[in-house]
């Protein structure tokens, strides 16, 4: 068989076409871009902005998400350890706060590194004009992912 025809049947009566230089492009298509990517659809740009600026900012966000009651307590079951399940369980299911017409945001997220493997972390947490401080402890397992170990608010709840 030539390798410069291939052969096709179907509404052109078996006659054979031409391939394109490549052999994978319609036959007739001259241009050499490719389809577009589907709309709505774009690249990917890398990890969400809160985990490529560390762990601490990620867990404040999900922290944040769980106690507001935005997020179920059982999505960070696999991110706690020891007793800081129980807190959340705790802090989620408190006196419901009143509903704000604002959603609370982390203002501020820090760190501190008291030795290999563990971060001491704080978020302010604002909802309007209200301000809230959280603080919590990652420590990092054998199998190097990160752990809420502890979780405390101090002020009106968000």
């Amino acid at each position: 068989m030539d390798t410069t025809t291939r052969g096709t049947i179907g509404s052109n009566g078996g006659r054979r076409r031409p391939a394109g230089p490549s052999g994978t492009r319609p036959a007739g298509r001259r241009d050499q871009r490719r389809p577009a990517a589907p709309a709505g659809r774009q690249a990917l740009a890398g990890p969400p902005r809160a985990l490529r600026l560390g762990p601490h900012h990620w867990f404040a966000e999900r922290l944040l998400a769980v106690v507001s009651g935005r997020r179920p307590v059982h999505s960070l079951l696999g991110h706690t350890v020891g007793p800081a399940y129980q807190q959340l369980v705790n802090l989620a299911h408190a006196e419901p706060a009143p509903r704000e017409r604002r959603s609370p945001v982390v203002r501020r997220c820090g760190r501190f590194i008291p030795g290999p493997g563990v971060i001491e972390a704080f978020a302010r947490i604002a909802t309007g004009d209200r301000v809230t401080a959280m603080a919590f402890r990652l420590e990092q397992g054998p199998d190097l992912r990160w752990r809420c170990a502890a979780v405390e608010i101090q002020g009106p709840r968000p």
